[in-house]
């Protein structure tokens, strides 16, 4: 009879599960077809005619071709609704800065009323894949973790809020204390995520101890180097664009990087040891910390690949530009790739500290009864 209710019970979750992915996707579905939602005009391409083509070369022997296009259909939103407009278009083979339109597709548009009502392009409507990806994702925590899924997105949102209130603080005070900001953020992050994955426990206390000391002897580490070095070394001219002090930005950026990688690698560490002290209660400090150091091992070498991968990745299309105008590979990774490798570097000295630490906490407070 227990048997039965068990398989009862497991049936119902899994079609809840089911469910919940079906609204997930139905969700999705809506919101894409819902041009209603925004507020900027949006155009839908119901006709497309090729114009003539023009061969570009620069001084340095790279070819480009501009196509000319030109665009025809209507307004699906706003004031302007059903209202059908021409616009001509303009783009390379290399689509660096332009797109090729087809149609079918859906643009956000720029409305000008003079002398008549007319628009530009501003950019492709991209919300179809983002929603279907955010759909697939969501889905794919409820069919492997089923409700506990819940508060992995719970806490995806959360910090996703958070996130985007620091960056209004900042904002606010023209990056005055951006540090400040996202330390207090990066700390509540830790708290926030670790609680509702992991719950009030011993294990939570021991993971958010060694995530928050590694993380912060990592940035004094490496506020240390940077006065020693006087910052030899690190360019920061790739973020041309940012228009507050580089340097105090880029430490925040480095400490968020820090505080997702030495998290994942803490929670491994202190649920392996949490579960083999539960195993083995005889088990002594110093044997816990070498099992720690031990699994610490095994994934600290993948970790730093995949953070170097990550932060070297995103500077690889820049990178490439600088190469084929001309520029020397040592002043192209200067200015595209220094800040990236530093980042990889801070973030392999954040993974070693955070096996020592976590694999020393959890040997101290670990109790063999912890669930």
């Amino acid at each position: 009879m227990a048997d039965m209710d068990n398989k009862l019970t497991n049936k119902m979750t899994w079609v809840q599960v089911f469910i919940a992915i079906a609204f997930c996707f139905l969700t999705a579905f809506l919101f894409m077809h819902n041009d209603a939602l925004y507020s900027q005009p949006i155009f839908e391409v119901t006709k497309v005619e090729s114009g003539k083509t023009s061969k570009m070369t620069d001084e340095f022997q790279n070819v480009d071709h501009y196509h000319q296009q030109t665009l025809y259909g209507k307004i699906v939103n706003g004031k302007y609704a059903g209202h059908r407009l021409t616009i001509d278009n303009a783009y390379s083979d290399a689509h660096a800065m332009d797109h090729h339109y087809v149609k079918g597709q859906k643009l956000f548009i720029t409305l000008h009323t003079s002398p008549k009502l007319h628009a530009t392009v501003k950019d492709l409507k991209r919300d179809a894949p983002i929603a279907f990806l955010f759909a697939l994702a969501i889905s794919l925590l409820f069919i492997i973790l089923k409700w506990k899924g819940v508060t992995v997105i719970s806490s995806i949102v959360i910090n996703t809020i958070l996130f985007w209130i620091a960056i209004m603080i900042d904002h606010n005070n023209d990056g005055a204390a951006v540090i400040l900001i996202f330390s207090i953020l990066a700390v509540i992050f830790c708290f926030v995520t670790l609680f509702l994955v992991m719950g009030w426990s011993r294990k939570m206390l021991v993971t958010l101890s060694a995530v928050l000391v590694a993380t912060a002897i990592t940035i004094l580490i490496t506020l240390m180097v940077f006065g020693i070095t006087h910052e030899k070394g690190v360019y920061y001219e790739s973020m041309q664009y940012v228009t507050q002090l580089p340097k105090p930005l880029f430490i925040a950026e480095v400490l968020i990087g820090v505080l997702g990688a030495v998290m994942d690698e803490a929670t491994d560490i202190v649920a392996s040891l949490a579960t083999l002290k539960t195993e083995k209660p005889e088990l002594s400090k110093m044997q816990v910390f070498n099992s720690g150091r031990q699994i610490g091992k095994s994934i600290m070498g993948p970790l730093i690949n995949v953070l170097f991968f990550i932060f070297m990745a995103e500077t690889l299309p820049m990178t490439l530009l600088y190469l084929k105008n001309g520029n020397t590979w040592q002043y192209s990774f200067s200015m595209n790739m220094s800040l990236g490798m530093t980042s990889s570097l801070i973030s392999g000295i954040g993974i070693v500290l955070t096996v020592i630490l976590s694999s020393l906490f959890a040997g101290l407070w670990i109790k063999g009864d912890e669930r």
